[in-house]
Order: structure tokens, then C-alpha cells, then sequence
């Protein structure tokens, strides 16, 4: 059984992917054993409380410094007995010592065809305005292991999304999300906890 921590900062729409792919069977063999958010705010928490699983707000904020925060991060997902994490519009960098410690056990989702539109200031609605500036005919999403950079890590899966004459930042994101975020992401979970 493969254990799942998610990490989130905000409305939770990915996590509630992953709770629904592990509850209708399209996500095997894995239990989700905690979210953590580092925004005491998110609907992230609502989601992972009304699905029963343990929720945690653990925010640089309330750290002295970057270093404890960073060791209280970690600590946590050990102490969860975590297998894989999962970044799901998680918008805090990720520790050094736990990218060395959970090597090819971390797994971020990011709305663009990466190498496109990534790396550092490229999140959230900035990811479409971006894309639309330039005028791609397609965007899309991707799930990638994490490494020491932003975004560089190892690709997992991508998919393609149109990009509409019409779109908003807005539309292009929901579009994104339904058509490839909400399917890719459980995918990757799925296709990990299978090979583990």
C-alpha cells in the first residue's frame, strides 16, 4: 500500500482529484495518509477533513527561520510514514535535505507543457497570462518528480491542451485543470503505487 502525503496552499481542486480517484478505484493499492498546507486558510483542510484524512498547517510563518521550518516539514512526512509526496499546487520550494531523502519520491503537477512557461515565478494564474501573452495554440499539464530545480525535474506524463481564441487566464486554467491536471495527476499516484 502506497502512503500519500499531499502538500497544498490553496483551494485543494487537485487534492480533491486524488481523493476522489482513490475512493471510485482509478488510484490502486494507496492510502492517503496526510495533507499539509502551509496556509492555515486553504479549502485544502475542509477537503482532507471531510474525507477523514489527518490535516496539518505547518507555514514558514511560524518558523524562526527557513531551516526550522524546512526540518519541521520533514520531520512531518516522516513521522506520516510517508511513501510518496504529492505537490499539489504547493507554493513553498521544497527542502533540499528532503528532495536528497525522498530522491524520485516526489511528484509536483505544473499547468504548462514543461519546458514551457516554468521555473521560478511561473505559478497559478501567472502560468496562463503568460501563455496567452505569447499566443501558444496549446498548453497543457505536467507531472514531474522533483528535483533540486524548479520544475526540472524528470517528466512523468504530460497532456496537451487547446488554447481557445476567446480564453481568459481564468477559462484557460479551468480548461487545463478539468481536461489534464485532474487526470494526470491521479494517473502518475496510480502508475507509482502499482511499480511500488
Amino acid at each position: 500500500m502506497l502512503r500519500v502525503t499531499v502538500l497544498v496552499s490553496g483551494g485543494g481542486t487537485n487534492l480533491q482529484a486524488i481523493i476522489d480517484s482513490v475512493n471510485n478505484g482509478t488510484i490502486k493499492n494507496t492510502k492517503l495518509v496526510g495533507v499539509i498546507s502551509n496556509n492555515a486558510g486553504a479549502y485544502a483542510l475542509e477537503r482532507a477533513k471531510k474525507a477523514d484524512i489527518p490535516a496539518f498547517v505547518i507555514s514558514p510563518k511560524d518558523y524562526e527561520s527557513r531551516e526550522i521550518f524546512n526540518d519541521a516539514l520533514l520531520a512531518k512526512v516522516k513521522e506520516l510514514d510517508t511513501d510518496l509526496v504529492v505537490l499539489a499546487g504547493f507554493l513553498v520550494r521544497i527542502p533540499e535535505k528532503m528532495v536528497h531523502e525522498y530522491s524520485h519520491r516526489i511528484i509536483n503537477i505544473h499547468p504548462s507543457l514543461i519546458p514551457s512557461f516554468c521555473g521560478v515565478g511561473y505559478y497559478g494564474l501567472k502560468v496562463h497570462e503568460a501563455a496567452l501573452a505569447k499566443g501558444v495554440k496549446v498548453s497543457g499539464a505536467t507531472v514531474h518528480f522533483v528535483d533540486e530545480g524548479m520544475d526540472t525535474g524528470e517528466i512523468i506524463f504530460q497532456k496537451a491542451v487547446e488554447v481557445k481564441e476567446d480564453d481568459t487566464p481564468e477559462t484557460l486554467q479551468r480548461r487545463i485543470m478539468e481536461e489534464a491536471e485532474w487526470k494526470l495527476l491521479p494517473a502518475a499516484i496510480n502508475k507509482i503505487a502499482l511499480n511500488s
